[in-house]
């Protein structure tokens, strides 16, 4: 690859490369999960892994990364976490699926009611989408309406066209659908009341996080529950990933919210395929066997509640309660974050990189001269950070980052600064080596 210079680097991507020219040819876009595309890495430097172990990935070219926001976020454990695996290999060993519930079915729903405050009964899934989705249509069936308000600033709930509707990839979606999403602000609740103004009873359900980037600020979830009270809606809370990661009990229990359904995913099994939908008996039970109303379809899947995936998520809640895992994530992310912020202060440069949101779910910003959010500004700290040894979307760190993988990263930030300066005098061109990375998918205005 050509570097800033105009002199020649040789790749360290070269199988990683040849990967990805060819995976486009049989899988649309190279990934499965656009969050994983090559897009969303610098061009000619979009490792392709063969192995992860702890917090450190390997690429099939060889090269070593310390990894942030491992799984999408559910690797909270870190890669290979001997309890788990051991737990759901000793169970695949017995047989993976059945032609009637098993036994752990019991065992495991006990648990995670016992875990999360709101839950009173629990739907077992593959994915946070269909939970959630799952949610959606419970609320509508309990409230006998149709539309959903939905928290602007958050960034995905699920796959499916309520959701998506709102994003700037609605196409293949009914207009008729489109209708019946609206949305309001996180930490606004005159935009929820306004909603229900000008929908009076018709919207079943408000759903968001109970935090991304940004804390809740004090009464807003008190009044989000008048709110769905005074108004007949379901209040559905998205724990996909603050459960297990904020607290193994969820953010409810942190912040006493008080959800009628809630979803959780992310990090529930340590990245083995599984979900949770829970909340309120009476409105649960529309999934079940009922005689007085229109029973709910409910996330009846072929691979749902797979006996290991069920091992995995026990493994995982008696880790975190014997390790005290959250507060673990928490201290990392605490470390992580104070040492970076140090270093970028040294620098002068702390009005252009930042790092945003709760301890165990950092996230950066890189910002242009101007101040502003900035794709190329981003795609040359991913360029930077890679050369550097540091796999880093993200700085969302995992119980595997140690004292060590930390200062790994936080030496990549310091040589980043000079190169990080350089492109704020000169212009980013001058450092950047390919096309800017895309953005993500996000909410429509």
């Amino acid at each position: 690859m050509a570097g800033a210079s105009g002199g020649v680097q040789v790749s360290k991507f070269v199988a990683s490369d040849e990967h990805t020219s060819a995976v486009k040819r049989l899988i649309p876009g190279g990934a499965h999960t656009y969050a994983k595309g090559d897009d969303q890495y610098p061009a000619g430097m979009a490792p392709v892994i063969d192995r992860g172990a702890g917090c450190r990935v390997w690429d099939i070219d060889g090269n070593e990364f310390v990894e942030f926001g491992s799984g999408l976020r559910s690797t909270t454990l870190g890669h290979g976490f001997e309890p788990v695996v051991r737990a759901a290999q000793r169970q695949m060993a017995e047989g993976v699926n059945f032609v009637r519930p098993h036994r752990l079915e019991r065992e495991a729903a006990e648990r995670l009611i016992d875990l999360i405050p709101s839950a009173e009964m629990v739907k077992f899934g593959v994915n946070g989408s269909d939970a959630t989705t799952a949610a959606i249509r419970l609320a509508r069936a309990y409230t006998g309406r149709d539309m959903v308000a939905v928290c602007r600033q958050h960034p995905f709930f699920a796959t499916d066209d309520w959701f998506i509707v709102t994003t700037p990839m609605p196409a293949g979606i009914p207009a008729a659908v489109r209708s019946l999403t609206v949305q309001f602000s996180y930490n606004d609740p005159t935009t929820l009341e306004s909603l229900f103004d000008t929908y009076p009873g018709q919207i079943a359900a408000v759903v968001l996080e109970p935090e991304t980037v940004e804390p809740p600020v004090p009464g807003f979830f008190a009044r989000l529950r008048q709110l769905c009270d005074r108004n007949g809606a379901l209040l559905i809370l998205d724990e996909i990933i603050t459960g297990f990661r904020w607290h193994e009990r969820g953010a409810q229990f942190i912040y006493a919210i008080e959800p009628d359904l809630c979803t959780f995913g992310k990090g529930m099994a340590n990245g083995f395929p599984l979900s949770a939908l829970a909340g309120r008996r009476d409105v649960m039970r529309l999934g079940g066997y009922v005689d007085d109303v229109d029973r709910v379809f409910l996330m009846s899947q072929t691979a749902g509640a797979q006996p290991w995936a069920l091992a995995a998520l026990l493994a995982v809640i008696d880790t975190y309660q014997r390790d005290h895992i959250a507060e673990q994530l928490h201290a990392i992310g605490a470390d992580l974050r104070g040492s970076v912020e140090a270093v970028v202060a040294e620098a002068g440069l702390s009005s252009y990189f930042q790092l945003l949101g709760r301890d165990c779910n950092l996230v950066y910003v890189a910002r242009d001269g101007d101040g502003q959010p900035s794709q190329e500004f981003r795609t040359l700290v991913l360029q930077e950070f890679l050369e550097h040894g540091i796999l880093a979307p993200s700085f969302v760190v995992s119980a595997a980052h140690n004292p060590k993988a930390i200062q790994h990263a936080v030496d990549a930030v310091a040589e980043l600064m000079p190169t990080y300066r350089r492109a704020l005098e000169d212009g980013v061109s001058t450092v950047l080596r390919g096309r800017p990375v895309r953005p993500a998918i996000r909410p429509r205005g």
